[in-house]
């Protein structure tokens, strides 16, 4: 019987396994990195401890040390949550050996699965279908790029140890091998210590669609059907969904039968994940199996009725499963979209920042956020950027994908960029409306998904330019109480002179010039404008509380969340999220005060490598030199052909953001 759990991992999902223990009567102990001492999972839990500084290598992975914090409190079992150690095979052995029970697979299992390579030999023994591949021990890079050649492009290039889009690279000529593989190799040694690699053929209109798991230790499994995780970026998951459209009843079957052979051929226990190519021709082909629960699992979760943290909890006790296949069924269609703190027109580089604005829809039956930030939480270098997962659910999936555009719409954030607009397009989309899924979703779609900013909509002028009124009134550098004074009042007062006044919204790349007239008003009542613009006119007045704006329209009333960074503002509608600033007075700044800029580094991070000699000739677009922030890499490329001069860092130096990395001499 477990009785007190302590939860290896941080944000949403140490949140999530929280509240189920507690329902369950279960205490909970978190654990903390120095980033994290005022995080939410710290508060949710009923202890805490401290297990190392900032960087996850220095605390989350630390095993020996979250083992002997939970020997210290007296800990029955520990949840691993997914990623850190969660598919880690020696901090499952070593929780045995401690005699703490870890709520997941047996070490063997995680080691069975813990190389692509050896996995596939395993599957292809237990009769799962496989992709065509080589999943050899020789990994020179002639074997590698005579397997490439044979089966023909595109490939795929996947590191054996690899998870979660890490030393993945696809390959569409012969090219592009030796640079693909050269990435593949780096990225796979940094995140795993392992660059070893397997080359499997690329299916170039293939569905991501992965199976839930069950299995006791008495020797049964069950699935809880499918998830569709087609679209994503990076080969990591943006929107899923289940069940997956177009799924036969035939199909799901077969599938979930495959899924089980696939989790008994490892004497599998617990919560897993066997994931599937699905070709456009119904045959399927074994990718990969997760041993551990999954970032998407909620939106199982909404169409069982069942708790999968709860299932994890009651099999680790040595129950049997709660229910047989049969007693499990579909209950409508749910949707989870992953709110990230990127920057989708950059390639979604990860952002770093400060919620200073932090609004989720409103949660009920059929609204669900995961979450393990509150406003004013920083988003920083140590971790992944992911702010929440919103998960919706309704009867069906036209109902369903309704309500999460809805969600979307609703969910306001400011301070740090998100891909909240992005998620919007996706699910928008009519290819996506119409359940037309392929793992290259975005790729294929980008144009509309990644579609420049249209112009302003003419009746968000008086909306914004009444914002920056208020906000004006409200800065006013007067005594308080002293409303009566004319400097009280934004409304261009002055002796023996008409109140009109001039603001300039910045939209875009676009001036809005908006004309502000003061309208009579009696006494201590609130101020009304007159505003012209574009040939419209509007009388509007208002009032802010908080976070939320208060319009009144030509006597429409209306209701607007809103934020402000210095002279920044984002406007909350309906229809979008407006950003704008009013462009201040010219008091004779030097405009280039900044000093020269382009080849700066987009955030804290390490270089991983130089690619190019300095005084080499190079072409525009050519890759400079590669850092690694948040998990991901990214490439400096030039924006010009030219030459480097100097690099200012070398391998294996942190940079901090901003940072100018290199100097670059353009061809005249």
């Amino acid at each position: 019987m477990i009785r007190k759990l302590l939860i290896a991992n941080r944000g949403e999902i140490a949140c999530r396994v929280i509240k189920t223990a507690r329902r369950l009567g279960i205490a909970t102990v978190a654990v903390y990195s120095d980033a994290d001492v005022n995080a939410l999972h710290v508060k949710m839990a009923d202890e805490s401890i401290h297990v190392g500084p900032a960087p996850s290598k220095n605390s989350y992975l630390q095993g020996d040390r979250i083992i002997e914090a939970a020997k210290k409190l007296n800990v029955d079992a520990i949840h691993p949550g997914y990623g850190f150690l969660s598919e880690n095979a020696a901090f499952a052995n070593a929780c045995a050996k401690n005699n703490v029970i870890f709520i997941g697979p047996p070490a063997s299992s995680i080691e069975a699965m813990g190389s692509k390579s050896a996995a596939k030999t395993i599957m292809e023994k237990a009769g799962v279908p496989l992709v065509p591949g080589y999943h050899g021990d020789d990994q020179a890079r002639d074997t590698l790029k005579a397997a490439a050649d044979k089966m023909g492009y595109p490939v795929l290039l996947k590191a054996a140890a690899g998870g979660g889009g890490k030393g993945m690279r696809q390959v569409w000529s012969e090219d592009e091998f030796d640079e693909a593989l050269a990435a593949a190799k780096r990225e796979a040694m940094a995140s795993f210590g392992d660059d070893i690699m397997l080359v499997e053929k690329y299916l170039t209109q293939p569905r991501h669609v992965e199976i839930q798991v069950f299995c006791d230790s008495k020797g049964d499994g069950v699935y809880l059907f499918e998830r569709d995780c087609s679209v994503q970026r990076r080969h990591q998951k943006v929107i899923e969904e289940a069940p997956a459209p177009g799924m036969t009843e035939a199909l799901r079957s077969t599938m979930g039968e495959a899924a089980i052979k696939a989790a008994q051929a490892i004497d599998y226990v617990g919560a897993g994940t066997v994931e599937f190519l699905l070709d456009a021709d119904g045959s399927f082909y074994f990718m990969e199996m997760n041993t551990r629960l999954q970032v998407e699992h909620p939106v199982t979760e909404l169409i069982t009725g069942e708790d999968l943290v709860e299932w994890q909890i009651r099999i680790a006790e040595g129950n049997p499963l709660p229910k047989e296949q049969s007693t499990l069924s579909i209950r409508g269609h749910a949707f989870e979209a992953r709110i990230y703190a990127e920057d989708p027109d950059n390639d979604f580089l990860p952002a770093t920042g400060t919620l200073s604005l932090l609004q989720p829809p409103q949660e009920d039956t059929h609204v669900r956020v995961d979450t393990g930030v509150v406003e004013g939480d920083e988003v920083s270098v140590y971790y992944d950027p992911m702010i929440a997962k919103l998960v919706v659910w309704s009867e069906n999936r036209d109902i369903a994908l309704e309500r999460l555009l809805k969600a979307l719409r609703e969910y306001h954030i400011d301070g740090v960029t998100t891909n909240i607009e992005f998620l919007y397009n996706v699910a928008a989309n009519k290819a996506f409306r119409d359940a037309e899924l392929v793992t290259t979703f975005i790729e294929k779609h980008q144009d509309s998904l990644f579609a420049a900013r249209g112009s302003l909509n003419v009746d968000r002028l008086p909306v914004m330019a009444l914002l920056v009124l208020l906000q004006k009134q409200h800065g006013c550098a007067v005594a308080p109480g002293d409303a009566t004074s004319p400097w009280a009042q934004p409304t261009a007062w002055r002796a023996n002179e008409a109140h009109t006044q001039t603001i300039t919204l910045l939209y875009g790349d676009d001036e809005h010039e908006v004309t502000v007239a003061t309208l009579p008003s009696s006494q201590g009542a609130a101020p009304t404008w007159r505003i012209t613009a574009a040939e419209h006119a509007w009388t509007v007045s208002g009032h802010i509380e908080a976070h939320a704006l208060h319009a009144h329209i030509d006597g429409h009333r209306q209701r607007f969340t809103w934020s402000q960074q210095q002279n920044n503002y984002v406007l909350f509608a309906s229809d979008a999220a407006y950003h704008f600033s009013e462009q201040l007075p010219d008091y004779g700044d030097d405009a280039d005060a900044a000093g020269p800029g382009g080849y700066t580094a987009p955030m804290n991070g390490t270089i991983v490598d130089l690619l190019v000699e300095p005084g080499a000739d190079v072409k525009k677009g050519t890759t400079l030199l590669v850092m690694e922030a948040m998990k991901m890499e990214h490439g400096i490329k030039a924006h010009t052909d030219g030459k480097v001069s100097e690099f200012y860092f070398k391998p294996g130096e942190l940079v901090d953001g901003g940072a100018t990395l290199l100097a670059f001499e353009d061809n005249e």
